[in-house]
């Protein structure tokens, strides 16, 4: 099976003031291609760091880590933004949508900005905004949404670029646990039909029913890689 991603004798400390806090110590970890993780761990654990290292955001301070085969490391700012825009999709806990744009806008606006053809990019919308289930709503601004409906919005955004990998930091902590069940089976179905592989940072046990594998962290180290029970 082809690997997403490989994360080898990672290391990631911040300096504050004279000190050096090290939040990640010597991580390694593989992902498959159309795999699905959940990451789980106490707060401080480093879990979110994790995401953001693998996921470009941030820069590790010792190792590797390669996305489809591509150190990340050796990017420069210009083919990292580019790896972020078409090969990974984010989902956040706060949906990050903008105000003043339209459900539809928003989830148009990253496929715009790679320069896609408007044309394709409204038929792509429309198809991931009738996966979701928000297409009746497609006109609405996100203060009309609700949690669920901005988090859907926010998914098929995440999607709209046709990523390969989909990184979700706690994507249903603002949400009540229907509808956080919900946009959780989204997700298993969007992994299942689509073989996008899934990361998910989560502090619910229950939640990790959902994909296929566990991750959990302790003090910056993994101390648990197990399948999901069945």
């Amino acid at each position: 099976m082809k690997k997403a991603i490989e994360v080898k004798n990672v290391y990631k400390s911040f300096q504050l003031a004279d000190e050096a806090v090290e939040v990640l110590k010597n991580v390694n970890l593989e992902v498959e291609q159309g795999d699905f993780i959940s990451i789980m761990g106490p707060s401080g654990s480093g879990k979110s760091t994790l995401l953001y290292l693998m996921g470009g955001l941030d820069k590790v301070t010792q190792g590797s880590i390669r996305v489809n085969g591509i150190e990340m490391q050796g990017l420069d700012d210009e083919a990292e933004s580019r790896m972020r825009r078409k090969d990974i999709g984010f989902v956040f806990q706060a949906y990050n949508l903008i105000d003043n744009l339209t459900l539809e806008e928003n989830i148009l606006l990253p496929a715009l900005l790679e320069g896609k053809k408007k044309k394709d990019a409204v038929k792509k919308a429309e198809e991931l905004m009738a996966t979701v289930g928000i297409i009746k709503r497609r006109n609405h601004t996100p203060k009309e949404l609700s949690g669920g409906e901005q988090q859907r919005t926010a998914i098929a955004r995440a999607l709209i670029n046709e990523p390969s990998i989909l990184f979700a930091d706690e994507p249903i902590g603002n949400l009540d646990s229907k509808t956080g069940n919900e946009i959780l089976e989204l997700l298993r179905q969007i992994n299942r039909q689509n073989g996008i592989t899934i990361l998910m940072v989560t502090h619910s046990e229950e939640s990790t029913r959902y994909g296929k594998r566990v991750i959990r962290l302790k003090d910056g180290e993994v101390v648990v890689a197990s399948p999901v029970a069945v």
